[in-house]
Order: C-alpha cells, then sequence, then structure tokens
C-alpha cells in the first residue's frame, strides 16, 4: 500500500496496460474507400464549437461531408462552418442549447430542410462540475443532468424518429469511461455518463425487437479523459484548477467518433487506457474505483494549484474562451507542475 501511495498515477498506468490485454482492441483508421463513403452523407454533431464536436465536423468536412453544427456559441460555430466550407465540406451552423427540446427538434428539422435526411446524428455537447458533491450548487448539478442527460434524450429521440422512416441510420452518444467506472469530485458529471450508456443499451433491445438493428444503430463512445477545453469550461469548486492525469490527445477520440459512425458497435472505449479501465471494473469494481478516488483526489485536490474563486464555468452560460479541438491542458499541467517542483 505505501508504494501505492507514493505514485498512484505510475500505479493505475501498469494497471490498466496489464488489463487492456484483456480487452478486444479496436482499430479507429479508415480505408480511403471509408472516406469516400462518408462524401455526401449528412452529420449532426452537437457541441460542436470546440473540443470532440468541432474536430469530428472539421474531420468530416475534409471528407466532403454535410456537417450540421450545434452548439450555443453562434460566432464559434459560423468560425467552424467556415473552416468545414474551406476544408471540402458543406456547413450548416444552427444556434441550439440542447438542453431545449424545442431547440432539439428544430435542429432536426433545419438538417432534413437542408439535406433531406439525417444519416448519423452525434450527440456530443456537455458539461461538467467538478468538486466534493455538497459543495457544487444544487443548480449547477442540475444543469448537468440538464444538458448531459436529457439533451442525449433529446437528440436521440428526434434522431430516431427520423431513423424509423428512413429505415437507416446511426446514433452516437459520447459517454465516457466515467459511464462505466464512477469518479469522485464527478458525481453528476458520472451519474449523467452511467445514464447515457444504459439509455444506449436499452435503444439497440428495442431496436432489436422491431427487427432495425443493424439498419440502426446506437453506439455509445466511451473516451478516456481527454484534452479538451472541456476542463476550463467546467464549473469549478475545488479551489484548485480542474486537471486531470494522463490525458489523451483529442484526435485519438476524434478518429473513433468518425470510425464509429460508419462500423457502429454498441460500446466504443477508445483505446488501451479506456478498454483496460473498462474491463478492470467489470473484474473488480470496488478496487477499480477506488484506485480511481486515489488518483483523482491525488492529482486535483493536492498537486493542482490554488484558484481565486469557484466559477460555473460554460454551465449555465456559454464561455469566450476555450473554443479548439485541443484544450492545452497537458501543457498548462506541465507548467503548474515544474512550478511546484521549483518551489
Amino acid at each position: 500500500m505505501h508504494a501505492f501511495h507514493a505514485s498512484p498515477q505510475r500505479f493505475m498506468l501498469r494497471f490498466l496496460f496489464l488489463l487492456s490485454f484483456l480487452a478486444l482492441g479496436g482499430c479507429a483508421s479508415l480505408s480511403a474507400a471509408d472516406q469516400q463513403s462518408i462524401a455526401g452523407k449528412t452529420y449532426v454533431i452537437t457541441g460542436a464549437s470546440s473540443g470532440f464536436g468541432r474536430g469530428v465536423a472539421l474531420r468530416l468536412a475534409g471528407m466532403k461531408a454535410n456537417v450540421v453544427l450545434a452548439a450555443r456559441r453562434t460566432e464559434v460555430l459560423n468560425e467552424v462552418a467556415a473552416q468545414a466550407q474551406a476544408a471540402g465540406g458543406t456547413a450548416l451552423v444552427v444556434t441550439t442549447d440542447v438542453a431545449n427540446a424545442q431547440d432539439v427538434r428544430k435542429l432536426a428539422d433545419a438538417a432534413l430542410q437542408r439535406f433531406g435526411r439525417i444519416d448519423v446524428w452525434i450527440n456530443n455537447a456537455a458539461v461538467g462540475a467538478i468538486g466534493s458533491f455538497d459543495t457544487i450548487p444544487v443548480e449547477d448539478h442540475a444543469r448537468v443532468v440538464d444538458v448531459n442527460l436529457k439533451g442525449v434524450i433529446y437528440g436521440s429521440h428526434v434522431a430516431l424518429q427520423q431513423f424509423r422512416k428512413q429505415r437507416a441510420g446511426v446514433l452516437i452518444n459520447v459517454g465516457s469511461v466515467e459511464s462505466e467506472v464512477p469518479l469522485a469530485y464527478h458525481a453528476s458529471y458520472s451519474a449523467t455518463k452511467a445514464a447515457v450508456l444504459s439509455l444506449g443499451r436499452a435503444l439497440n433491445e428495442e431496436l432489436r425487437l422491431a427487427g432495425l438493428r443493424g439498419p440502426i444503430e446506437v453506439a455509445t463512445v466511451m473516451p478516456w479523459a481527454t484534452d479538451t477545453p472541456f476542463f476550463d469550461h467546467a464549473a469549478n469548486y475545488t479551489g484548485r484548477t480542474a486537471r486531470m492525469p494522463m490525458m489523451d490527445p483529442p484526435e485519438k477520440v476524434v478518429d473513433y467518433i468518425v470510425h464509429t459512425s460508419l462500423y457502429p458497435s454498441e460500446e466504443v472505449p477508445t483505446g488501451w487506457k479506456a478498454r483496460g479501465a473498462v474491463w478492470s471494473h467489470h473484474i473488480a469494481p470496488d478496487l477499480t474505483e477506488r484506485i480511481s478516488a486515489n488518483v483523482v483526489h491525488k492529482s486535483q485536490m493536492e498537486s493542482a494549484p490554488p484558484t481565486l474563486a469557484p466559477t460555473s464555468g460554460s454551465v449555465q452560460q456559454p464561455m469566450r474562451e476555450g473554443t479548439g479541438v485541443d484544450g492545452g491542458v497537458r501543457a498548462r499541467m506541465e507548467r503548474e507542475d515544474a512550478a511546484r517542483k521549483g518551489q
């Protein structure tokens, strides 16, 4: 136990590396034929102003897809649309708060009016609140549920209605490793991501019973902690800068999402760390949760430098900051850790 507490991140890394060999690996690369098959398809992408959503939109546009861009930040979406069209795609901007069912209905209607069909719907928009559960205002917890769960339900509802009419379509819900492994200081976020995973499983069974499984598929993509603007956008009541150890680059998850749109499977952990965590939780749930909690406590509550004040981030209102695919969190953490060691 002493060795573990001395370096919980290293212990976790080795633990997941070993367990990853038990999991089935997945390849997220696309062939030239795959890329050609994306041309002309219509993708609806929520949370398209930054992070995975922006990355996926630009990747698909480079393959000449139609991308329907949804988020709260209209000006940023217009920037993404210009980049998408310069890359060879066709873009439509629809300002959307996914927590509003009418907004989501209007998003679907706009996509259909412009392109006639929806081939893939990607529920990617999400917000988070970091801190001890009872120190986070209940209004922020409620908004996390509204965006991460209700928003996915609203998007899934309109997408599946259209897919049933078309008799084809792929619904991708972006979950998280936290869909499987609940994480300390992320309580309401973990709860919503677990619900997203259960939703996808239930929907696939309904499709099977209706004889529609195959032409219509629901996939839950489950990323490991990834360096996107999410951490700077999250509500933060820890008194410290938001961070997470062993982050993946966002391009990895973008590749998995695009690949899943062509080759959907029910659950898609993105890479060996994500697969290792999922399998670890299947084998030893209590141990996995304890190790994960210790790692995040060390990184977030002990190693992160203090901040000036709590913030609700972009949970209640969108922020001007954080419009890229990469969030720069890894670089910031390196600077913070170097400064701490130099003291």
